[in-house]
Parts: structure tokens; C-alpha cells; sequence
């Protein structure tokens, strides 16, 4: 298993989906609005409107996943720190308030999934995470309330095996 292989499922999912939006944008709308048109009078026609609106979301959405392939691409993972957490680390947490420990792993937007304990970076706890060693005590506001964590264990990306 190499570093790429977190990223490149990622990639192979945005590229899936962008392939499947491209082809509804240049393959079916253009039916659907060719159809439309013919039914006449294109100012009290439902179908032609809803055509025309699901085109500029689907243009939209395509731009906002060639964009996010592109910051993937940019993403180097040799430069995600060893000593502290980051992309692909797993963070067992201490929550002082409850006295519970939780294990979390660090992932992007696309992998996340709390109930499995897969948290965005760019999340609230995600971010306080973020560049933090074994011992650290962390205050997190989330929308559940006020969160209290001393990180017990790091395993990082470099460390997986």
C-alpha cells in the first residue's frame, strides 16, 4: 500500500462523479430542454424551466469537483507532520467532561462519517485536532456544546502500517 492510496479512492470518486454530471449536462438536459421547447410557449412551461435550472446547478456542482480534484492534487502527503496529528492520524481523545475516551481519524470532507469515527479536518473537533501531540488539552465548541479533550494516543499517517 503506498501513501497515494488514501487519495486516489478520493480522486477515482470525485472523477465517477464529475463523468456522470458531465454526461446528464452535454447528453441528457439537452434532450430534456429540446423536448421542453417543443411543447411551445417557453414562459409558463415547467419542464423547460426546471431543465434550465438543474443546467446551471450541474455546471456549477462539475466546477466545485475539478476544483476540489485539484486541491487533492496539490496535497502532499510526506509533508503531513510524524510527530504531530494530521490527514490519515488516528486520535485517541480523553473527554474530560464525560470521562470517556474516542477514538477519531482525520480524513477528508468526501471520507467522513462520525458515527465511524472518520472526521473532516475542516470539521470543528477536525480542526482543533489538527497539529496536536500526545498530552495536549483541547476546548472545542461544537454545535452539541462545549467539548474537553486531552489527546492519550497518536497514530499518524506515517505510522499506519
Amino acid at each position: 500500500m503506498t501513501m497515494s492510496d488514501p487519495l486516489a479512492k478520493i480522486k477515482q470518486k470525485l472523477q465517477d462523479e464529475i463523468t456522470a454530471l458531465e454526461h446528464e449536462l452535454n447528453i441528457d438536459l439537452p434532450k430534456e430542454i429540446a423536448v421542453a421547447r417543443a411543447h411551445g410557449d417557453l414562459s409558463e412551461n415547467a419542464e423547460y424551466k426546471y431543465a434550465k435550472e438543474r443546467q446551471g446547478f450541474v455546471n456549477a456542482r462539475i466546477g466545485h469537483l475539478k476544483k476540489r480534484m485539484g486541491d487533492l492534487g496539490m496535497l502532499n502527503l510526506s509533508n503531513i507532520p510524524k510527530d504531530r496529528a494530521g490527514y490519515g492520524s488516528r486520535i485517541l481523545v480523553l473527554d474530560t467532561n464525560k470521562d470517556v475516551k474516542v477514538e477519531y481519524k482525520l480524513v477528508s470532507t468526501e471520507e467522513a462519517d462520525a458515527e465511524k469515527g472518520l472526521i473532516s479536518t475542516t470539521s470543528p473537533i477536525g480542526r482543533a485536532l489538527l497539529n496536536r501531540k500526545v498530552g495536549d488539552e483541547i476546548q472545542v465548541t461544537t454545535p452539541a456544546g462545549q467539548k474537553d479533550f486531552e489527546v492519550v494516543r497518536l497514530v499518524t499517517i506515517h505510522d499506519e502500517p
